[in-house]
């Protein structure tokens, strides 16, 4: 049957992440340094009142934008947290995380052939979530010697009369770069000069470290009408499967958005809503004490992988390192893979983010300190059998 499944869908591969932890799932007692996902269980309150909102019978269908009270507190998070203002009304649609966010935001403004660019390393849906909408993606690469850092030149040698979209991702996965004010009004501008739509996916927002501020594009003056800001609750709540995300910006886009969302998903979980306004309103300590934590797991691994010889740029956010192992003469794949194999760890390749990841694997420091000081054992036992 394969000569009748979509020819888009056949040229795209399947995730490098899920791709690698299918080998992972044949293995036993393995540490596992891959998935991008919080190891701390959502604090109580909020699954309190998840419970809470089951034994009032709150089962049924939301409207296909989210409860008015979710969009109501979503509204008043982001004034709060990011000085962006936001009609809950017509400019908020609760969505099934930030990934069903992004298919929505591109199949409601991408026609065939338009060109959206995205930095790379990134995430592993960008580019196939672009194809299957009918864009065309188009890659900006960043470098770990400007620490990941987008630059509007390289943007400047990419656009073209054909580009609709600029796609961002800060604090990004899986660098934990992150972007100053400076950069920013500078992709501001580039993108008024081009006349583009800025998607910025900004789920990672409250993992910033070292007492770094966040900025979103949406706030700087005239980028907040042409910017769809997509963000939620999984990674800094811990709330990862629960499946809230949320998408802002002008109401005609969302607009456009929710008609395919009330065609294919409908709504996202009542149950799950209820969960949300409750970290909203009152998750904020929760989220500084899993911050706090992330903030000294990322100082003892880079440090680790520091001493023990592997270039490691020092994450400003999110909680991946994202070391340089190039030096070793083995490509991303086969350093996880032998990884793995010999030392019972997994790790990421970098190319699962894109070519310009080769050289690199990411860890993610998501996962117990005695876990970690493990892991850079065996790591450090792999790097000295290879010198």
């Amino acid at each position: 049957m394969t000569s009748r499944i979509s020819a888009t869908v056949q040229q795209i591969p399947k995730s490098g992440i899920r791709d690698f932890f299918e080998i992972v799932q044949t293995m036993s007692d393995v540490i596992s340094l891959g998935i991008g996902e919080p190891d701390f269980v959502t604090p109580w309150h909020i699954r309190e009142a998840a419970i809470y909102a089951l034994e009032k019978g709150k089962t049924s269908y939301t409207s296909n934008l989210g409860t008015p009270r979710l969009r109501s507190a979503i509204a008043t998070y982001l004034a709060q947290r990011l000085q962006v203002d936001y009609n809950p009304t017509n400019e908020i649609l609760v969505t099934v995380g930030v990934s069903e966010g992004i298919d929505l935001a591109l199949r409601a403004l991408i026609n065939p052939g338009d060109e959206v660019l995205y930095h790379e390393p990134c995430y592993v849906s960008y580019g196939p979530t672009i194809t299957l909408a009918g864009g065309r993606p188009i890659v900006v690469p960043t470098r770990a010697e400007e620490n990941f850092s987008l630059n509007v030149a390289d943007l400047e040698k990419a656009v073209t009369s054909k580009t609709k979209i600029l796609m961002i991702n800060f604090p990004t996965n899986p660098t934990g770069a992150a972007i100053s004010a400076e950069k920013l009004a500078e992709l501001a501008r580039f993108c008024e000069k081009h006349n583009l739509i800025v998607l910025t996916d900004e789920i990672y927002s409250e993992l910033t470290y070292d007492g770094a501020t966040h900025h979103s594009i949406a706030a700087i003056p005239g980028m907040k009408n042409r910017t769809i800001l997509l963000h939620g609750v999984s990674k800094a709540f811990a709330m990862t499967g629960w499946r809230i995300g949320f998408a802002c910006g002008p109401a005609d886009i969302i607009e456009a958005m929710m008609k395919i969302h009330q065609y294919s998903i409908l709504c996202a979980p009542i149950m799950g809503q209820e969960a949300a306004v409750e970290a909203l309103e009152r998750g904020a300590l929760s989220v500084i004490k899993m911050r706090n934590e992330y903030e000294r797991r990322r100082n003892f691994v880079v440090a680790a992988c520091r001493d023990m010889g592997l270039p490691c740029l020092m994450p400003q956010g999110a909680f991946y390192i994202f070391p340089n192992i190039a030096k070793y003469g083995m490509t991303s794949k086969e350093f996880a893979l032998q990884f793995l194999q010999e030392k019972k760890v997994a790790v990421v390749p970098g190319t699962a983010f894109g070519a310009s990841g080769e050289g690199f694997v990411r860890c993610s420091y998501a996962t117990s300190m005695e876990k970690l000081k493990i892991a850079m054992e065996r790591l450090e036992e792999f790097l000295k059998e290879r010198k």
